[in-house]
C-alpha cells in the first residue's frame, strides 16, 4: 500500500493506493498522528509521498519523518514535460492534477479544471506536453470577495437555480458569480476546442460537481484526481 497525502488550502486528503487503484480516502481540516495512524491501521505503508500547498508545520514535519514520506518538489522526475517558464513557481497541485488526467487517458488533448480556493485551467496535449493555463478565484472566494470588499453585499453561496437577471440584490449577487464564472470556464472550453480537436474536459476540486450539472457539455468530473497524480508522481520516482 502507498499513502498519499493531500495538503490544501482548505482541507487535507489521505488515500491508500494499491498500484493504481484508490483502496480508500479521507478528507480532514489537519492531519495528525493519530489520524495517520487510524487511516493506516493494520496496514503496511511500502512507500508514501506529501504534497503541500503551505508550509508544514512541526507535526506534519515529524509525520514525512516518520513515514519517510517523499516530498513533491519542483526538482523531482515526472511523467510530463512542462511548457511552464517558471518549474518552481508552478502550483504541484496543478501539476498533480493534470498527471492524474493523462494517466486516465492516455495520449489525449485534455483541459484540467480544478474547481477549488481558486479556479485553475490546466492544458495537457496528446504527447504528453504540460503547456500552462489560467488562475482565477474559486466560486466560493468570488461571493467572500464581494462580501470582503463592500459595506453592505451579503455573504453568500452557490444556490441551484441561478437566475439569469437578478431581480434583487441576493439573486443579482448568485446570478453574477454562478453564471459568471459558468460564462468564463465555458469560453475557455469554446476558444481551445478551435484550436485543438478532440478534447477531454475533466473537472475536479471541491466544486466540480457544480459545474457538472451547471456545464451543457460531457465533462469527467473526478474529485481524486490530485491524489491519483500524485500517486502516479511516486510510482515515476521510485
Amino acid at each position: 500500500m502507498k499513502l498519499i497525502i493531500d495538503v490544501g488550502n482548505t482541507n487535507v486528503k489521505l488515500a491508500l493506493f494499491y498500484k493504481k487503484e484508490l483502496v480508500k480516502t479521507i478528507v480532514s481540516e489537519k492531519i495528525t498522528q493519530n489520524l495517520i495512524s487510524k487511516f493506516c491501521l493494520n496496514t503496511t505503508i511500502s512507500s508514501s509521498i506529501l504534497s503541500s500547498v503551505r508550509d508544514l508545520n512541526s507535526e506534519e514535519s515529524r509525520i514525512v519523518k516518520n513515514f519517510g514520506c517523499k516530498i513533491l518538489k519542483h526538482d523531482m522526475r515526472f511523467p510530463v514535460n512542462s511548457k511552464y517558464t517558471s518549474m518552481e513557481s508552478l502550483g504541484m497541485d496543478r501539476l498533480s492534477a493534470v498527471i492524474g488526467a493523462g494517466c486516465i487517458f492516455p495520449k489525449k488533448n485534455i483541459l484540467v479544471f480544478d474547481a477549488g480556493t481558486c479556479l485553475t485551467i490546466d492544458c495537457l496535449d496528446s504527447n504528453m506536453n504540460y503547456l500552462g493555463g489560467r488562475i482565477s478565484p474559486g466560486l466560493s472566494m468570488r461571493f467572500q470577495a464581494l462580501n470582503n470588499f463592500t459595506d453592505k453585499l451579503p455573504l453568500l453561496s452557490s444556490s441551484k437555480g441561478a437566475k439569469f437577471i437578478g431581480n434583487d440584490t441576493n439573486s443579482s449577487i448568485i446570478s453574477g458569480v454562478q453564471n459568471g464564472i459558468i460564462a468564463e470556464v465555458s469560453n475557455f472550453i469554446s476558444d481551445y476546442t478551435k484550436q485543438n480537436k478532440d478534447i477531454i474536459v475533466v473537472f475536479t476540486g471541491g466544486d466540480c460537481f457544480f459545474f457538472e450539472k451547471e456545464l451543457k457539455i460531457s465533462i469527467f468530473a473526478d474529485p481524486f484526481l490530485v491524489l491519483k497524480g500524485l500517486n502516479e508522481i511516486l510510482d515515476f520516482n521510485e
